[in-house]
């Protein structure tokens, strides 16, 4: 059997909320995933966050070329550095960008804190929904859903 992992990250990988905010934004999200196995993690270092399942490629924002011949050394190299430095220098263009602001064919993020829901048994949230939850940590959330 397969599972499903709809994941809340904030936008700025190194930032957490407070735990009384992670709290109140999983009561949240178990209100709109009722079925859904609902956890907060706060973690030491920052990790990345990879659909699986659901990877579909990646992007360069800068110029659209295609990124995922040169992303995986990239990823495995800032993983050398517990991911605290993520920009990097495109091949494509020689823009400078984060790993984690590239365009992510299905969402991939990078962060210390994840809300999420195992098994939530929806199609998706709302942008309204996403915002109720980013209000409620008091940052932006990028959502990845996850396929294993």
């Amino acid at each position: 059997m397969s599972d499903n992992w709809l994941k809340f990250i904030p936008v700025d990988p190194s930032w957490q909320p407070t735990p009384d905010a992670a709290d109140q934004a999983a009561e949240l999200l178990a209100s709109m995933a009722p079925d859904g196995e609902i956890s907060v993690d706060f973690m030491e270092k920052i990790e990345l966050f990879h659909p699986y399942g659901n990877w579909s490629g990646v992007e360069c924002p800068s110029c659209g070329a295609d990124a995922e011949g040169w992303w995986g050394d990239a990823v495995s190299r800032a993983a050398e550095l517990d991911f605290t430095k993520l920009e990097v220098t495109t091949p494509c263009c020689g823009s400078t960008v984060s790993l984690n602001d590239l365009h992510y064919v299905w969402p991939t993020a990078f962060g210390r804190f994840v809300l999420e829901a195992m098994n939530p048994n929806i199609e998706n949230t709302t942008a309204e929904q996403g915002r109720r939850l980013s209000e409620c940590v008091g940052m932006e959330l990028r959502k990845v859903w996850t396929h294993l």
